[in-house]
């Protein structure tokens, strides 16, 4: 499915204007199905939508019982539909809006993070230059200006790379590519591109990724969630500059 789309537009620039055509990010709605039944529906950008789908299932531990990535069965129309198939029960109680674009949902009282012990440090050079890398992967930001980016990395290079009109979208792709491909999150990074919410430290800490990386910055229940569970949270990350808002002792 096209991720861009070409359209005409006006183009004003001082006291000229003049028509062009510009790429544009496409948006589509997912539907979210078990077993054929409909459990959640999110506005996202209609690409790495397997790894969205376990992303979401597998953070907010939304099936109660055995399921897979190879059961899963995209349908794209106007709205994209993702079939799950699976065994046990489906639970969305307790789900709430996010306050990231798209729609997106996460389901606080079921966090059952541990405070994590890893003991990874970087550099704080080294840190810049991961940071540097992720911004200049972002192609489809650098076609439209609409979307945001999430990669997980270790202390040497960026492992995967995802980009979404929603933020926690791109943390959800991201996490889902590694459950797929069966990378690990011990002595791992975090890099975003958006605001560090709740919602975005909830996702990390559910699975133990002990440094998470922005450009912007944290909020104070960000905060709270990477202090109570051991969490580096590093924002404002621009040029030479970056505050580290918790466990700092990661950052050499």
């Amino acid at each position: 499915m096209d991720k861009t789309v070409k359209k005409t537009l006006l183009r004003i620039i001082n006291s000229t204007s003049k028509e062009v055509i510009d790429t544009i990010a496409v948006e589509k709605r997912l539907r979210i199905l078990v077993n054929g039944k409909e459990v959640l529906s999110l506005y996202c950008t209609p690409i790495m939508l397997k790894e969205l789908v376990v992303g979401i299932l597998s953070t907010e531990d939304i099936i109660r019982g055995q399921w897979c990535a190879e059961g899963i069965a995209l349908y794209y129309g106007e709205e994209v539909k993702a079939d799950v198939t699976a065994e046990g029960t489906v639970d969305v109680s307790g789900g709430v809006k996010t306050s990231g674009c798209a729609g997106g949902v996460v389901f606080p009282e079921r966090e059952k993070a541990l405070p994590t012990s890893d003991p990874l440090t970087i550099s704080a050079e080294k840190l810049r230059e991961l940071y540097s890398k992720f911004q200049t992967l972002s192609e489809l930001y650098k076609l439209t200006g609409c979307v945001h980016s999430a990669a997980l990395a270790d202390t040497e290079e960026i492992l995967c790379m995802a980009e979404d009109i929603g933020r926690h979208n791109a943390v959800d792709k991201v996490i889902g590519y590694c459950l797929i491909e069966d990378i690990g999150f011990k002595g791992k990074i975090m890099l975003t591109s958006g605001r560090l919410t709740s919602e975005i430290l909830s996702k990390c800490s559910r699975w133990g990724i002990p440094i998470v990386v922005s450009k912007t910055a944290p909020t104070d229940l960000a905060i709270s969630i990477a202090e109570k569970n051991a969490l580096t949270t590093v924002g404002f990350l621009r040029g030479r500059r970056f505050n580290v808002y918790t466990h700092p002792e990661r950052i050499l």
